[in-house]
């Protein structure tokens, strides 16, 4: 209670108008309209998320095996649970409003006091006092102009701040109602935070309130909220305008139901968060081009999924999946998919309904088998399923005309299907670590003149097929801890040229024994006629 000073004198009125400006000045800056409406936003939401949780509890049904005692306290536990992440939710967004009842209570205050300076309670006007200058404090409470009223007080649009005074105080002290420039990051339609500051629920639902005043088009909050922001404001879903959320790298749980409103919504980047489900209402971001889930606990994607036609790249990487929903196949423009790092035993037939898909990793899973409708997948460039327990490659990808790298290292091959060998536009095949089941490539190898990179390490093979020697452009040939006997070990260790070159001569001298050994046997031939012949002539000569 130091700040009220109750044994100073105050024995004039200079002395009780700089005792009520002191106090004025002694709260905290006022917040802006768009943070008291978020703070009250921001307590409405959490009270209904409340009440679904609790709804949610009640509904729960117990096991028979579970005694009833046992059941209520933990029933207990979750809504107390409930009630103290509630309280720490709303604990910031009812300061903010207290400290805003406060200031437009001290508002009416000022005014009074104003007043009663402006007329005094005599009947006769004041006579200046030498003491009170035209531009110290208390010459706040002179002006002819009308009192602002609170929401003008506190307006934190662009021209208020770039109009309004540094200060109102000739003493140096900042006006109480200065803003708290949080717009003052936000540029050219493009909204951020400041550098190295993290955002609070409240101040994240402020700052939906400016963006959504400002109509932007882009928020970035990469690494920007606090570890308290585990789940985002229903006003997120104001955002119309939006066509880029990056989200990422924070420790959101779950996302509202109304983020399907943001319908201008091209790229949403939700990558290291974590969130374990999905709303239905993500269906409803028809405009999307680009998702990026990695990095969170998915298991599952909502049946709405199947919506997002306009969907060009998916991310979903190092999640819980087991098994790729169905609905990916309806996503007829997706172009690239990442599913690495889960937990997929099975891609699903309707893969091949990707009719744009150009890019394929599942990489870091426990595949057994790739489906045979990957071969419709004519447009494919790209496809890496390493570090699986795939044993054998369909033969349909004999139709992947585009393919360009394939990489099944890591896996349980045995072999490589002569079908491969017709995707002739094969730059990059990496069949290497197979360890004991791959002990040969297919004899056609030689159709994939394309082929510059090519990885067979870790196997069993003894011997390349004759038609390696067509393999003119390959420039990196990784072949070590093989059996190899043709090539011999030390022609390998030369290059891939070498192996080439070395493959090219031990055929054309092969062919060049052939013809030799094809005349000497018709001489043998020749020969036996011959004396076959005498022998006629002799018996004829007897007789």
């Amino acid at each position: 209670m130091d700040l009220l000073q109750m044994d100073k004198g105050l024995d004039s009125t200079q002395q009780v108008v700089e005792e009520i400006m002191r106090i004025h000045r002694s709260l905290p800056p006022r917040p802006g309209i768009d943070e008291v409406e978020a703070a009250r936003s921001l307590i409405q939401n959490v009270e209904k998320e409340d009440q679904a949780w609790l709804e949610a509890i009640a509904n729960q049904r117990k096991s028979s095996e579970v005694p009833g005692e046992l059941f209520a306290v933990l029933q207990e536990m979750k809504k107390g649970l409930v009630r103290f992440r509630s309280n720490e939710q709303k604990r910031e967004a009812a300061k903010l409003l207290d400290l805003e009842t406060a200031h437009t209570l001290f508002d009416e205050f000022i005014q009074r006091a104003s007043d009663c300076i402006a007329s005094p309670s005599n009947g006769s006007a004041p006579s200046p006092s030498p003491a009170i200058r035209s531009d110290s404090p208390s010459s706040l409470y002179f002006s002819e102009k009308p009192p602002l009223r609170p929401k003008e007080m506190v307006s934190r649009d662009d021209s208020f701040v770039t109009k309004a005074k540094p200060s109102l105080y000739s003493d140096g002290f900042a006006a109480p109602r200065k803003p708290q420039i949080l717009d003052s990051t936000l540029t050219a339609g493009k909204f951020a935070s400041n550098d190295g500051e993290k955002l609070s629920l409240i101040k994240f639902a402020s700052l939906i309130e400016s963006s959504f005043k400002k109509a932007a088009q882009e928020l970035n909050l990469q690494n920007k909220l606090t570890e308290q922001v585990e789940w985002l404001p229903d006003s997120l879903g104001k955002l119309t305008t939006l066509t880029s959320l990056d989200l990422s790298e924070n420790h959101i749980v779950v996302l509202p139901n109304t983020i399907g409103g943001l319908s201008s919504l091209t790229r949403l980047d939700l990558r290291s968060n974590r969130i374990n489900l999905l709303p239905e209402s993500i269906g409803e971001l028809l405009s999307l081009v680009n998702l990026n889930l990695s990095g969170n606990q998915l298991s599952s994607l909502p049946s709405s999924f199947s919506r997002l036609l306009r969907l060009e790249e998916l991310d979903l990487s190092c999640n819980n999946f087991q098994i790729l929903p169905e609905s990916i196949g309806s996503l007829v423009n997706l172009k690239k998919l990442d599913a690495e790092t889960n937990e997929i035993e099975e891609i699903p037939y309707s893969i091949g309904g990707c009719a744009s898909l150009r890019e394929l990793r599942a990489d870091y899973n426990k595949l057994k088998a790739l489906p045979e409708a990957i071969g419709k997948i004519t447009t494919l460039e790209i496809l890496s399923v390493r570090y699986n327990n795939i044993r054998q490659l369909p033969t349909t990808m004999s139709a992947l005309a585009n393919l360009q790298e394939l990489d099944v290292s890591f896996n349980e091959l045995e072999s490589v299907p002569e079908s491969l060998c017709f995707a002739t536009s094969l730059v990059k095949l990496n069949v290497g670590n197979n360890f004991a089941d791959m002990v040969s490539l297919p004899r056609s190898i030689g159709n994939l003149e394309m082929l510059e990179e090519l990885d067979i390490s870790n196997n069993q093979i003894r011997v390349l097929p004759d038609s390696f020697k067509m393999l003119t452009k390959l420039r990196v040939l990784r072949a070590q801890e093989n059996p190899l006997h043709v090539p011999p070990r030390d022609i390998a260790e030369k290059g891939p040229q070498a192996v080439v070159q070395y493959m090219n001569d031990l055929v054309e001298t092969r062919n060049a024994k052939a013809v030799m050994v094809k005349p000497k046997k018709s001489w043998v031939q020749m020969c036996f006629f011959s004396k076959s012949n005498k022998r006629k002539q002799s018996s004829m000569e007897i007789v």
